[in-house]
């Protein structure tokens, strides 16, 4: 996955609430827009943009539709981001 697009997801503070949302375990898409006050068309679009990103996945159960985040792509992030950080030699 391309970190610019993994930087332009995160670049939301919807995105970003929605992240931290799924930090506490899976929930059904029904409950994660009760919980941060959004309709369902509205999350969708979030929830699409961070799918593209891999920044989340979703699995289904019957007609629900549960998401998670994906950690690995966040360690990914992240040791790019440390990268960066580093003195040039």
């Amino acid at each position: 996955m391309a970190v610019s697009e993994i930087l332009a997801a995160l670049g939301d503070d919807t995105r970003r609430h929605i992240l931290i949302k799924l930090k506490e375990g899976k929930i059904s898409s029904g409950d994660l827009a009760a919980a941060l006050g959004m309709t369902p068309q509205a999350l969708s679009y979030h929830l699409s943009r961070l799918k593209k990103a891999d920044l989340i996945y979703e699995t289904r159960y019957k007609n629900f539709i549960y998401y998670e985040l994906n950690l690995s792509i966040l360690d990914e992030v992240i040791l790019w981001l440390e990268h960066l950080k580093e003195e040039p030699r």
